[in-house]
């Protein structure tokens, strides 16, 4: 047996091909290969920014006796789990319902029909860390398969039937909910904030931009200043704490610490584009200067750094360059008052820049004590000094990019791209989602408009998950109602048949993980739990309800409803992770129409259209049709005319249209007429 991983395109899976581990991908065959050897298998899932991933492969899977061991015991497979989030997803569950808190790597052992019997994350070569030592689990392991196979049926059984119960749903009292019933479930978020640091929870941070938008939405919906305040105060240290690349742009994955300082140091784009989309929706009410720089500065980053040659965007950026984490982005003071004689004592004073160092004897650039910003002359200054630093950090060895192309992760970002296009006017951001979308439509779907999940270097693979029609669903929507480009709305139509064909469960409602004719695993999983991207099944959702307001389909609705129905039993059980489905639950019943009778190229137009940008909608539809379109017969606004031979908008919330409204001033006026929060 050998090492079969130089024959696959993922990055992560080629940077252990020279191991002498002999590991295999995952497929039928070697399923098969451990039956026929009467081995179990040892399956180890990470991703290509992972620190805790090197770390493992530097101890172990380098090492030639460990290898040795895991050669002869066990089949060793190896998987990208952004590449298979299905597989992923089963054994991570798998892991939670052990008792184990879940990650990466992720270390499981397996029998040869893939249903686990034990597992757990990283392990240190040696006893440490008070885990036990990976050689020593191994050994373990391996006997207990050998000489005590009831305790792995025992297990295997138990864990497959919990597995198999969980992906069922939830059976009892199904709450009605309301919007009175979102603002007691955004109340309760709002305990979970850290008052002192910002933020949801305690150490280690995540941004959980789906918690913050549902504390959002909520304060939009009662005037409650303090879910506002939670919000503001959490993007405000986030875009000033470590976490941000204060040089280049764009955010770490989440902070190691309680006030955002130390970050691993991963790049990854469904990150940022979620705190993209979040940054907008709440500039559109504070006109934070940090905030828009922030969003400039991220923008700017993807652009420059994460665009692949056909226009698609990369999906991470490394935690580690020369095996040292955050190697790149720290600094010596020595090195910044080189770099900057004449402003390095400001400098170094603002960006917490000192002799003893502030993580691990270097510094972490941050703002953190001096978050609010600065005069505009100073705040020029400090640009120009990150502008010096930016130039010299480019002589150092850069962390290895990613460069898959990820179907959902580029949904995210086609559209938050998009929207923030729009908003400042930028034509090149929405030039730049265009491309990817047409990136993702030429070389990631088929014919008949099957998704695949990920492709690089020419190779499209893996079918397409529920997350990827989703989120590249939310995108073409958004580029529908900023252009108006019917093939658009086309496309998401066609998406949404194949979800209700291959996707939808007959029996009690809501969408699988996997396609009906995808690669058979242990279990079809189906939940609408957010983890590190937003819920695929919470997304639909939103992309399901404005389907239905765009065209008066009727389908779309009675999908959507039957949605909430089927998992509102979560609710009532742990309504944690599922602010994503809770958000757009909200689109569904209280969503508001912009509808424009006007040519978009019209300025008055487009003068209607600015008014939006005062005001944070999250749940806002904008169509604009010419006068000869005719919008369904049920739709509220159907049979509505120009006001005066003028573009003219209606708000619709529900079957009731306002007074049509012809000038800025007028529409801005219907805006706060209906308590939608925004500038006084």
């Amino acid at each position: 047996m050998e090492n079969l991983l130089g024959q696959e395109t993922s990055p992560y899976l080629l940077q252990h091909q020279d191991n002498p581990v002999h590991w295999q991908p995952w497929s039928k065959e070697t399923l098969a290969l451990a039956k026929s050897e009467g081995k179990p298998i040892l399956l180890s899932v990470g991703y290509a920014a992972c620190h805790w991933c090197h770390v493992m492969a530097h101890e172990s899977f380098e090492d030639e006796a460990t290898a040795a061991v895991m050669n002869e015991l066990f089949i060793n497979i190896k998987v990208d789990r952004e590449e298979r989030p299905d597989i992923d997803q089963i054994y991570q569950s798998a892991l939670s319902l052990l008792g184990e808190q879940g990650g990466w790597p992720l270390t499981m052992f397996l029998n040869s029909n893939g249903e686990p019997f034990w597992g757990g994350t990283y392990f240190p070569p040696g006893n440490n860390y008070g885990r036990p030592g990976f050689t020593n689990v191994l050994q373990t392991v391996s006997d207990i398969f050998k000489n005590e196979p009831e305790k792995v049926t025992k297990n295997r059984d138990a864990l497959k039937s919990a597995l198999q119960q969980h992906n069922k749903g939830f059976d009892g009292d199904r709450p009605k909910l309301t919007l009175e019933v979102l603002d007691r479930i955004a109340a309760r978020f709002g305990e979970e904030a850290d008052p002192e640091y910002g933020g949801i929870g305690s150490a280690p941070k995540f941004p959980q931009t789906y918690v913050l938008e549902t504390l959002w939405r909520s304060y939009l919906r009662t005037g409650n200043e303090g879910l506002a305040e939670i919000v503001i105060k959490a993007l405000t240290v986030m875009s000033q704490g470590g976490i941000y690349d204060h040089l280049a742009g764009g955010y770490a994955r989440y902070s190691t610490d309680a006030r955002w300082l130390a970050p691993h140091f991963e790049k990854m784009l469904y990150d940022n584009a979620q705190l993209l989309d979040l940054l907008l929706t709440v500039h559109h009410e504070t006109k934070s200067e940090l905030f828009e720089a922030r969003i400039y500065e991220t923008i700017n980053w993807v652009l420059r750094e994460m665009v692949t040659a056909d226009g698609g965007f990369a999906a991470t950026i490394d935690a580690d360059s020369e095996g040292v984490e955050g190697k790149f982005y720290v600094w010596s003071k020595a090195d910044v008052m080189a770099l900057l004689p004449d402003h390095g004592p400001h400098f170094c004073e603002v960006y917490d820049v000192s002799d003893e160092g502030n993580w691990e004897e270097t510094n972490i650039l941050n703002r953190l004590t001096y978050p609010d910003m600065q005069d505009v002359e100073t705040e020029a200054s400090l640009k120009a000094c990150r502008n010096i630093l930016f130039e010299a950090r480019k002589s150092r060895i850069h962390p290895g990019l990613d460069d898959k192309v990820l179907t959902d992760w580029n949904g995210l970002m086609i559209a938050a791209l998009a929207r923030a296009g729009q908003y400042f006017g930028e034509a090149r951001w929405i030039d730049a989602a265009e491309t990817a979308f047409v990136a993702l439509t030429t070389h990631s779907m088929d014919k008949d408009g099957r998704l695949f999940h990920s492709y690089r270097l020419g190779r499209a693979q893996h079918s397409g998950v529920l997350d990827d029609y989703a989120n590249m669903g939310r995108a073409g929507l958004t580029l529908y109602e900023i252009t108006g480009k019917a093939f658009y709305l086309e496309r998401v139509q066609t998406w949404v048949g194949i979800l209700d064909k291959h996707f939808w469960d007959d029996t009690v409602g809501g969408y699988f993980y996997t396609a009906d004719d995808a690669e058979a695993l242990i279990v079809r999983t189906k939940n609408a739990h957010d983890n590190a991207v937003p819920s695929g099944n919470g997304v639909v959702l939103e992309v399901l309800a404005k389907l239905h307001l765009l065209t008066g389909e009727r389908a779309p609705f009675e999908a959507a409803t039957d949605m909430v129905r089927h998992f509102s039993a979560e609710v009532g059980r742990n309504f944690f992770p599922l602010a994503t489905l809770l958000n757009n639950f909200e689109t569904l019943i209280n969503a508001r129409q912009i509808v424009i009778i006007g040519e978009r190229s019209e300025a008055q137009t487009i003068d209607l259209i600015s008014v939006l940008n005062d005001f944070s909608i999250p749940t806002r539809i904008v169509n604009v049709i010419s006068e000869t379109e005719t919008l369904p017969f049920d739709h509220p606004a159907n049979g509505k005319t120009k006001l005066e031979g003028k573009p003219t908008v209606y708000v619709c919330t529900g079957p009731v249209c306002s007074a049509p409204a012809n000038t800025a001033v007028a529409f801005r006026a219907l805006l706060k007429e209906g308590q939608v929060h925004g500038p006084a």
